[in-house]
């Protein structure tokens, strides 16, 4: 059994590998600089089309420890897939001053409790993208790779209102760890809450009663770094709300690969997880051949299936018609309405000064307008 220490100084080992420079090289995301009071002091970094229609999804991709939001599109292919379908992506990213191998902190209370910390900060981002941009509120989605999957299922778990659905990819269930040695246990497979405890977090976690975000979960199965069991503690925790309990609906092969399907009463699929034979800690990729999608590099797997294709698949992103206007309010010009939190906003952890408004950038136009959405969601004082 591997101690903490000794984990750490592999994780430490990893982040020096080849292939991070290349990533930067191909960094062309753009900075979203004003998105509210931002408790959690992440960055916010975005892609959109330059002919992103009106109404357009929003997709928000979370990178794991040691990667950077750049590294993380590169090596998946979601910014190429949005101009090629017609969404927009929003990558949060992790600063070392938070936590120095850029891991989100999802074992920490503080920063997973809804309207507080780093969920905050990208529920801030999010209204800030769909403000400035007029997307689509029923069309949010959200995922993330080991850390970042961990972070995407806690923004799945306190705002599950606001999302249509979310991809955890060798990620940990909501709520399974809240110190760091507990982290590092979850993460080997030891320990943690029952099936049954693991529902009472996410219950716990929001107001919310349905209807509930869609939920994909892929997983290695030689993954050393975070063990299989924990995909199985995803399902587990998400079944009671879809109400599908138990075995899954149906299993089937999809480019080679294991998918098992969870459909509810009236025959949706509402849960899939795809379990990846052989491979290791990562994001699966296909980065070669006709439908490649992607680049392989550390923690990005060239394992000849495309999670980004296959999700944004389940998502109903690349179906026929996904490019259309979603709401006749959005066709008309019509402002669309922020979401109005059922919870009084809790005391952040911190709350970073505003930078000083100068004679050269005048606080109006879209910086107010996303202020003002802000503050009528809840989510800015």
């Amino acid at each position: 059994m591997r101690n903490i220490s000794d984990t750490i100084a592999r994780l430490a080992a990893m982040q020096g590998r080849a292939g991070l420079s290349s990533q930067r090289d191909h960094d062309t995301l753009s900075d979203l600089a004003t998105f509210g009071s931002n408790p959690g002091a992440l960055r916010a970094r975005f892609h959109v089309p330059v002919d992103l229609s009106p109404g357009a999804a929003l997709v928000v991709v979370l990178h794991g420890c040691t990667q950077t939001a750049a590294g993380y599109d590169y090596g998946s292919g979601w910014s190429r897939l949005a101009t090629e379908e017609g969404f927009a992506v929003l990558f949060p990213e992790q600063q070392r001053v938070n936590n120095p191998n850029l891991c989100f902190n999802w074992f920490v209370p503080e920063d997973i409790a809804r309207d507080r910390g780093e969920v905050l900060s990208i529920r801030q981002m999010i209204e800030a993208m769909v403000t400035k941009h007029g997307l689509d509120r029923q069309r949010i989605f959200v995922t993330g790779l080991s850390a970042g999957g961990a972070m995407a299922a806690a923004m799945l778990a306190t705002y599950p209102e606001v999302f249509a659905g979310g991809a955890i990819m060798a990620g940990l269930a909501y709520g399974c760890a809240s110190t760091i040695p507990e982290a590092f246990d979850r993460m080997r497979g030891h320990g943690g809450p029952s099936s049954s405890d693991l529902q009472r977090h996410l219950a716990r976690a929001s107001l919310h009663q349905g209807p509930w975000p869609k939920i994909s979960v892929w997983q290695g199965s030689a993954d050393n770094t975070v063990a299989p069991s924990n995909a199985e503690a995803i399902i587990a925790q998400w079944q009671e709300v879809h109400g599908v309990r138990g075995s899954p609906s149906r299993k089937e092969t999809v480019d080679g690969q294991m998918r098992q399907v969870w459909c509810d009463a009236d025959g949706n699929e509402v849960m899939e997880k795809y379990t990846i034979a052989g491979m290791g800690h990562g994001t699966p990729l296909q980065a070669s051949g006709g439908d490649s999608l992607g680049k392989a590099g550390p923690f990005m797997l060239d394992v000849g299936v495309s999670s980004t294709r296959h999700v944004a698949r389940f998502w109903g992103l690349t179906e026929p018609g996904t490019r259309r206007m979603a709401k006749a309010e959005t066709a008309s010009g019509a402002a669309l309405q922020p979401f109005t939190p059922k919870e009084k906003p809790l005391p952040v952890r911190i709350d970073p000064a505003p930078e000083p408004v100068t004679a050269s950038s005048p606080k109006d136009g879209i910086t107010k307008v996303i202020e003002d959405a802000l503050r009528a969601a809840g989510l800015m004082r």
